[in-house]
């Protein structure tokens, strides 16, 4: 236990065995959904051939590459920060770029984009530029995560939802139409007012409790109504049906592990592949960075300059995670900001990472206990979370224009936009621009112009793009 405290550092974080278990727990039943929403995306795609991928075998790998590489970011970098499927990515893959090339083609394209970052990380790259970015939009991309996360706990509950109509594009309930009409959304409410309730009165265990008491009561309405799953019947459960059914045990099928070819840049160009490449690696590396940022303030772990212990090494296997997910056909893995909820829970070190990996390395063999807890539970610990990554914001001081303007944008576009490097972008452009005009250039990092010049070409690739067709 000696050894376990010293390598961890467990009391020298002042946390204990026993928080950073519960905090390993929690970080897992805020993750699961993964396990379901990855297959989902990926195997509802075909590629440029007509293929798919199977939705059990991406499910298994889906498990598999998360496990293995948390359990490798906590012995490592030895911080409680969780790795799965990344969701940006994962879209991108399935609506971009099999569009244009065969699924095994566009995991070589992720391996290359792992390979790409690992290699900025190794040479100190990626640490300068995570250096050059201001305090202020360090926070800012916290209160931007937090504020993310809330929307995506708040949509995934269907508490809120698209209306489909120009204005207002969003709406409360179901369909946006006002009203809160669907039993699963009422499950969500009721484990957001109760995990609410534990955590105002400082209950240990106060996430974790609320939880299992949703899916207790979840568990119980399902068993009575039959609502069923929400694909097959208004009114049901966005994505894990609180239920199960038959045997809970089954046998992984891994067969797209090592799928994967690097015949892309043969079939669409160099300049078209390079582009795909070149959006994968901005994607991962700012999207990393930024929950970086946020989850190690939350922990407690950053110092004045929002840097935390065993950067480096983070950054690397961070980049590794791209690695393994593209040669296990799960798509990029990276670091998840729902690692934030085991950190509430009490989590600070790399052990709670090895309790979270080896129930997702568990959930191959038991994927119906990994479903058994509904979306609309797991949201309500997300929008716990999002509320106390968003009061970093209270230590900006936004009485100047010039840093209140990017930091609102910052904050502002990554849930409105739906992607935490599109914030952090904008964010980046729009510093270098309002504080160079309010007389500040000097203070700016010159590798903070050549990281916004790059987002100026990251977001306007579809043009650049359109122009290399053609």
């Amino acid at each position: 236990m000696n050894r376990l405290d010293r390598f961890f550092e467990i009391t020298a974080r002042g946390t204990t065995i026993g928080a950073e278990l519960r905090g390993g727990v929690v970080t897992f039943i805020a993750m699961a959904y993964i396990v379901v929403l990855n297959p989902i995306i990926l195997s509802g795609a075909a590629d440029v051939a007509g293929n798919k991928l199977g939705f059990a075998q991406v499910s298994a790998t889906t498990s598999l590459a998360a496990g293995v590489m948390t359990i490798l970011f906590g012995v490592f970098a030895r911080l409680p920060f969780a790795f799965a499927a990344g969701l940006g990515i994962n879209s991108f893959l399935a609506t971009t770029v099999v569009g244009t090339v065969s699924w095994p083609e566009a995991m070589g394209l992720v391996v290359i984009n792992g390979l790409i970052i690992v290699a900025l990380a190794v040479t100190g790259l990626r640490r300068l530029v995570f250096d050059a970015v201001p305090m202020q939009l360090k926070l800012a991309i916290t209160a931007g995560i937090g504020l993310f996360i809330m929307f995506i706990g708040l949509v995934d509950a269907g508490f809120i939802s698209a209306t489909g109509l120009p204005s207002p594009p969003v709406g409360l309930g179901g369909g946006g139409h006002g009203s809160i009409n669907t039993i699963p959304t009422l499950v969500f409410v009721f484990t957001l007012m109760v995990t609410g309730i534990l955590v105002v009165r400082r209950v240990r265990g106060g996430i974790l409790i609320g939880l299992v008491a949703g899916t207790v009561v979840a568990v119980a309405i399902e068993a009575i109504w039959h609502l069923g799953s929400a694909a097959h019947r208004p009114g049901g459960w966005t994505l894990s049906v609180p239920t199960l059914s038959g045997s809970p045990f089954a046998l992984p099928d891994l067969s797209l592990v090592g799928a994967l070819s690097f015949d892309s840049f043969g079939r669409i160009g160099i300049l078209a592949a390079t582009m795909l490449v070149f959006t994968l690696v901005f994607a991962n590396f700012f999207d990393a960075m930024g929950t970086f940022t946020g989850l190690s303030r939350e922990a407690g772990l950053a110092d004045d300059r929002g840097n935390f212990p065993r950067l480096r090494s983070a950054l690397i296997v961070e980049g590794a995670g791209a690695v393994v997910g593209g040669a296990t056909s799960a798509s990029s893995n990276t670091v998840f900001i729902e690692s934030g909820a085991g950190i509430e829970e009490g989590a600070r070190t790399g052990l709670a990472n090895l309790v979270t990996g080896t129930l997702f390395l568990a959930a191959m063999f038991v994927g119906p206990l990994a479903q058994i807890v509904p979306t609309e539970v797991a949201a309500a610990a997300l929008v716990i979370v999002g509320t106390m990554m968003f009061s970093q914001l209270r230590h900006v001081d936004v009485s100047e224009f010039s840093v209140a303007l990017p930091v609102v944008l910052t904050v502002a576009v990554m849930p409105f936009s739906y992607s935490i490097a599109n914030g952090i972008g904008v964010g980046f452009v729009t510093w270098v621009v309002v504080r160079s005009a309010a007389g500040k250039a000097r203070e700016i990092s010159p590798l903070l112009w050549i990281v916004a010049a790059g987002f100026v070409l990251y977001f306007t690739r579809g043009g650049i793009e359109s122009l290399l067709v053609k």
